[in-house]
């Protein structure tokens, strides 16, 4: 036999920060060379947000199918299926000749990439007792910031050493099909991987939210629950909310950074730092809000009271995309950006922490995928009105939207999502 591996568990979790990192290199590469096709193509701002809700429109509808999809066939299988596909999308957008070709492209990229997040929450739910669910969720979520910051290095790179945009998406491209034989030969099931000693493994099975009966099939197994009894729970209907309506402040940032910091007179080559900066706060964020949650719980507090206090702080700290309108040098503007992304990055962490505090490991990627698709329809929303709004008026409006939306989200989160219900038990 296999000698154990020590604390396995982060292992897996540095696994699922790597596919986190390349799922958002690989859907940043448009972003940053979006100032570079809109030149190139003479498109609009709402013409690049076509291209933008074509990934959003698929990443929706993925959400939940690949959420299902994953809790048929497990995580191992899913994700390997996933990030080959999106993998395979990602280099052929180097072929677009146009805005069709180009937004057909990123709606096949937005279906395989739907299914990082479900995976991911899935995996964690599988892997880690609920006491350290924070950080774990915290680590995979991190690369999405991570992955963000990096792009712009990277694909700017590739456009300066080639001098064109194509190569780029390649180079991206490629990432994933480095990160799938690791995976692969990593990960297996805690009950029966062969490099987990026994004492991580009892720790780990004793310690997350027990299978409820209810959702044995037939042939005696576990499988996920019937979509109506979770439609029926009301937290789920707060954490599909809470997504819904914070998720497109971060897609905004995300997707509309670099045009945006063009649009307010700074050139993008002397903008990196600018660029950079709310990443990285962000993925301070994710540690910050796992952490101080975690540390919170070791204290005795509730878990779900644990996960709402650091909700409550990322939320008011997202009011700080106000600010940034009337800030007139970079270093100002950046740093407000950078304070609401770490916001809303600690408060991110909390909603994809609630499904595997709350559901059965076979019913987390479900519960993950709803929350996902409505976020991909909010996001979606946003993306036309962002066109519109930027194009006719100014990107102000949309800051003050970002600031203010979130306090509703944080409303949800708090009435919907109550302790007493935070376990499915047997």
């Amino acid at each position: 036999m296999p000698r154990p591996i020590r604390r396995l568990r982060w292992y897996i979790g540095g696994l699922l920060f790597l596919s986190t990192v390349i799922n958002y290199i690989d859907r940043q590469t448009l972003n940053v060379l979006g100032p570079i096709l809109k030149e190139q193509f003479t498109w609009t701002n709402a013409d690049f947000a076509l291209i933008v809700i074509a990934f959003r429109a698929a990443y929706a509808i993925g959400q939940t199918l690949s959420g299902r999809f994953l809790d048929r066939v497990g995580t191992r299988t899913g994700l390997t299926v996933a990030v080959t596909f999106y993998s395979i999308s990602a280099m052929l957008s180097s072929f677009a000749t146009g805005l069709r070709s180009l937004a057909g492209f990123r709606f096949m990229l937005g279906l395989g990439e739907s299914a990082n997040w479900p995976g991911a929450t899935k995996a964690v739910a599988e892997w880690f007792p609920r006491r350290e669910s924070g950080w774990a969720v915290a680590l995979f979520d991190s690369g999405s910031s991570i992955g963000a910051a990096l792009a712009p290095f990277i694909v700017l790179s590739v456009y300066k050493a080639f001098d064109s945009w194509r190569p780029a998406f390649i180079v991206t491209g490629v990432l994933g099909f480095l990160w799938i034989p690791l995976f692969r030969r990593l990960y297996r099931s805690p009950e029966d991987h062969p490099r987990l000693s026994e004492a991580e493994r009892a720790d780990i099975l004793s310690n997350r939210v027990v299978e409820d009966p209810s959702a044995s099939t037939k042939s005696g197994k576990s499988g996920p629950l019937p979509y109506p009894t979770l439609l029926s729970m009301p937290q789920t209907w707060g954490i599909v909310i809470g997504k819904a309506l914070t998720d497109p402040v971060w897609f905004f940032i995300t997707d509309w950074l670099a045009i945006f910091l063009v649009s307010r007179g700074f050139a993008l080559e002397d903008s990196l730092l600018a660029f950079w900066v709310p990443f990285v706060a962000a993925d301070l964020g994710n540690f910050a809000g796992g952490g101080a949650s975690s540390a919170l719980i070791r204290r005795g507090w509730p878990v779900v009271a644990a996960r709402q206090a650091v909700i409550v702080a990322g939320t008011l700290m997202m009011l700080l995309l106000i600010p940034a309108i009337y800030a007139k040098q970079l270093p100002a503007l950046a740093a407000c950006l950078a304070v609401a992304t770490f916001g809303y990055a600690a408060l991110s962490t909390m909603i994809l922490n609630l499904p595997a505090d709350i559901y059965p490991p076979t019913s987390v990627a479900s519960v993950s995928g709803l929350s996902g698709t409505a976020a991909g329809i909010g996001t979606i929303v946003a993306t036309y009105i962002t066109g519109y709004v930027a194009d006719r008026y100014s990107f102000e409006p949309l800051l003050i939207g970002g600031s203010l939306i979130p306090l509703v989200a944080m409303a949800a989160l708090l009435m919907l999502v109550r302790e007493r219900e935070t376990a499915i038990r047997s």
